[in-house]
């Protein structure tokens, strides 16, 4: 049996949009996760019709199981399947909630347990290789140079770098504002090297940049006096790396994970490097401790005369 585009029901798909209004309000979602909602619910409604089940009431437990099982056999992967599965238990308690189903059918299944992949990190020399490429004789290079210092210096996501201000450059305190998810404000330290390129940029090359249509504050920008954009800077970084002579396709988010990786692999806390990440949950830093583990193993393993 495959999932294929069936008739939905009047009461089911008005009991889905009035769900997906329900989440929107409640949590804010965008309009690509709001679609994500419609599509798991939309499919699961369809693979009901399939089995002769005329709307979401008369599910069983079972269902549940067999839909998500079919799911697995299309080789929809265990991250995805658990997203779906997280569609249809919220759904069902929505609809428990306002007593238009007799009981939730949901409630005692399990997520699939997503297989976790660890990210893809680079060396200290790689780095190094990759920061140090841009032309810094022209103004352009400087301004890179100084973007990719920061990068690796504060671990911040692309859209935390292209929203820097100059004001969030606090020089005498060594560290740097950022408003990460949700606006959420944290201070992260920056070295000395990376304080250096940001004020070599400041001086002799943001003030080239900067036009009479410039707004706001923003540091760093392009050579028409905008903001840069999200794929402005992976080229730079995928630009730099190949002019290293790295064998990889480096990103944005790869000297994010170098940065927590050599942070630990020096003695740094967890939760130290869970606040400059800006995570909420240590859990999703944790991931980087088996990087260290590795690490740690291949030094034993190098270094200890019995190993």
């Amino acid at each position: 049996m495959k999932i294929t585009i069936q008739n939905i029901s009047k009461p089911d798909m008005r009991n889905i949009h009035s769900y997906l209004h329900f989440i929107t309000l409640e949590k804010g979602l965008s309009d690509n996760t709001k679609q994500s909602y419609f599509h798991d619910l939309k499919s699961y409604a369809e693979f009901l019709n399939e089995s002769g089940l005329a709307s979401f009431d008369k599910a069983k437990h079972d269902d549940i199981s067999r839909f998500l099982s079919l799911l697995n056999d299309m080789g929809i992967a265990p991250s995805s399947r658990a997203r779906y599965l997280s569609s249809i238990k919220g759904f069902y308690k929505y609809l428990f909630s306002l007593g238009r189903i007799e009981c939730d059918i949901s409630e005692n299944i399990d997520l699939p347990k997503a297989r976790r992949t660890l990210p893809e990190t680079l060396s200290i020399a790689e780095v190094t290789s990759i920061i140090s490429q841009p032309n810094t004789g022209k103004p352009a290079g400087i301004r890179d140079r100084a973007i990719l210092e920061t990068l690796y210096a504060c671990g911040l996501r692309v859209s935390e770098l292209i929203n820097l201000k100059q004001r969030d450059i606090l020089i005498d305190a060594e560290i740097i504002r950022v408003f990460g998810k949700g606006a959420k404000e944290r201070f992260v330290p920056i070295g000395k090297s990376a304080i250096e390129w940001i004020a070599e940029y400041r001086n002799r090359a943001r003030t080239i940049f900067v036009k009479s249509h410039t707004e706001g504050d923003i540091l760093f920008l392009n050579q028409r006096g905008k903001g840069l954009s999200r794929m402005f800077i992976w080229k730079l970084v995928d630009k730099s790396a190949k002019s290293a002579g790295l064998d990889k396709h480096a990103h944005p988010h790869m000297l994010r994970h170098s940065f927590a990786t050599h942070l630990l692999e020096g003695g740094a806390d967890l939760r130290a490097v869970q606040e400059m990440l800006g995570h909420s949950d240590i859990a999703t830093t944790q991931i980087y401790t088996h990087i260290d583990k590795e690490y740690i193993k291949e030094v034993h393993k190098t270094f200890h005369p019995r190993a």
